[in-house]
């Protein structure tokens, strides 16, 4: 059984409660996992280490958090079966539709998120 933590500050950690909630596959009625039952605490926890993190994301130059979102994106990809079959078993979505939609969307948006290359970066790259 599919046993989720919550993923803080680069960790995987169980709720500070110790409860978990049953995951349903709703195709199937079956429980195929647990989920934390998070509660406050966990977010405030969450909610720190992301204020924390925040000032070295930000000191990153915008090239770089660029090449990292596009990393993002082609580890994405690169798992887009694994991905579109959690993604169909969690939410009774066809697996089609997973594949071809759902997944490839996130994988989009976080390009889309990516600063656009500088000029000077454009230049390099016989774009300018």
């Amino acid at each position: 059984m599919l046993h989720i933590q919550n993923y803080v500050n680069g960790y995987l950690i169980p709720p500070q409660s110790g409860r978990y909630l049953d995951n349903m596959e709703p195709a199937t009625g079956q429980v195929y996992g647990q989920i934390p039952d998070s509660g406050p605490a966990d977010v405030a926890a969450a909610v720190a280490a992301a204020e924390a993190a925040l000032p070295a994301w930000r000191a990153l130059p915008a090239e770089e958090r660029g090449r990292l979102l596009v990393k993002i994106a082609d580890l994405i990809d690169a798992n887009l079966e694994r991905l579109a079959q959690a993604e169909s078993q969690d939410n009774g979505k066809p697996l089609s539709l997973a594949r071809v939609m759902d997944i490839p969307r996130v994988a989009s948006n976080s390009i889309s998120l990516a600063p656009p290359p500088s000029i000077e970066a454009a230049y390099k790259v016989g774009l300018g």
